[in-house]
């Protein structure tokens, strides 16, 4: 599929940079969306955190008709640590399980992106004792894209 002009702008748009101000960390990755996302499953699993769901937006893009660069979901946690937070903050459950974007930008780089703890303990008014249960996802996401 070719990518449409609108296509290339949004992702063009959409940069590390964005984040400075939205609480969103972008980490470059050395590898595919795929194999970025392949590293970080392995890694989620070898802590023993359970894989809720993984989307492939740019598959079911293409089962439409429609094209974009890749771009994969991983959905992921530990009821163990994120219920104490959901209980002390209760409109966290809109952002737990925990969630990490790898996706490929118009000039070919791939990304992963997550919330940052502290964009989660601003929004919802976590706890300064329990973000350490959401804390883990900077090294997990690190470790994946190297």
């Amino acid at each position: 599929m070719k990518l449409l002009p609108w296509m290339l702008m949004a992702a063009a748009a959409i940069g590390p940079d964005v984040s400075a101000e939205n609480g969103l960390a972008n980490v470059a990755s050395n590898y595919s969306v795929p194999e970025t996302i392949d590293r970080l499953e392995s890694l989620v699993k070898s802590k023993q955190l359970t894989v809720f769901a993984r989307i492939d937006f740019s598959a079911d893009a293409a089962k439409v008709g429609l094209a974009m660069p890749p771009t994969q979901l991983l959905i992921f946690g530990n009821p163990k640590a994120g219920t104490p937070l959901m209980l002390a903050a209760p409109s966290l459950a809109i952002d737990l399980p925990l969630k990490a974007l790898a996706w490929q930008d118009a000039g070919g780089r791939v990304w992963l992106s997550y919330n940052t703890p502290e964009y989660l303990k601003e929004r919802h008014g976590v706890p300064d004792n329990l973000l350490p249960n959401v804390a883990g996802i900077k090294a997990l996401v690190e470790q994946a894209a190297r």
